[in-house]
């Protein structure tokens, strides 16, 4: 006597299918914004890495100087400037073992968002619109000196032990990408909260480097002069940027 068999399936229903995208939907939902933020601070701690690297650069520049600290580049112009060597962006690279700027020009390799180096932030994203010429289209700096400190005008660079606490005294902070310094301001050369939370790196002279609201250190507004984040060094004859 022949055993009969019933026939079974192991495809889904219709309905068993339906169940299992609601249920993926729904984890894509929930998972998905947890998974961004992630990233997105990843990116951050990245540019926080980097800021650390150029601090103790400079650190270990001024040191080797006599406690002087590099220029801090052009200023309130989009940066077409690249050859003076006494300028932070080829005086202290060598520190952070990376070559002057005008060398990675001079080969061709100048840094550029989307790199993976000291000189790029993550979360950088290129220039648009592009500055007018001479600004080269290449030209990118993710970072910016403080542009309060060593400026040209002085006539000579400043000295780290003459700068005040060193805690507080900005060194650098995330840029817009076409200037090698930066300040509060309302105008393109002011620092940039690009990050998660609107937010803006900033390293200081001592190495430290901490995370900002754009908005509570004068980011496309200008100084608000906080005791903690300082632009100004005492008794600087650089009269700041134009109002």
């Amino acid at each position: 006597m022949r055993r009969a068999y019933a026939n079974h399936h192991s495809a889904f229903t219709l309905l068993e299918l339906l169940v299992s995208v609601s249920i993926i939907a729904m984890l894509t939902a929930i998972l998905l914004p947890a998974i961004v933020q992630t990233l997105a601070a990843t990116r951050r701690t990245v540019c926080i890495s980097n800021l650390k690297q150029w601090a103790l650069a400079v650190q270990m520049y001024a040191d080797a100087h006599k406690g002087q600290l590099p220029y801090r580049g052009q200023g309130i112009q989009p940066t077409t400037r690249l050859e003076k060597m006494d300028d932070w962006i080829n005086a202290i690279p060598q520190f952070a073992e990376s070559p002057p700027y005008v060398d990675l020009v001079n080969a061709g390799v100048q840094p550029k968002p989307g790199d993976s180096t000291i000189w790029m932030c993550p979360d950088a994203e290129p220039l648009d619109p592009i500055p007018a010429k001479p600004f080269s289209a290449t030209t990118f700096f993710a970072y910016g000196m403080n542009m309060a400190l060593s400026a040209p005008v002085n006539k000579r660079p400043d000295r780290i032990d003459k700068v005040g606490p060193l805690q507080t005294m900005v060194f650098m902070a995330d840029g817009l990408g076409a200037y090698t310094s930066v300040i509060p301001s309302k105008d393109d050369y002011s620092p940039i909260a690009r990050h998660i939370g609107k937010t803006v790196n900033i390293a200081f002279l001592d190495g430290r480097v901490d995370s900002y609201r754009g908005d509570d250190v004068g980011c496309r507004i200008g100084d608000p002069k906080r005791p903690d984040v300082v632009w100004y060094p005492p008794n600087s004859i650089w009269p700041g940027p134009p109002n």
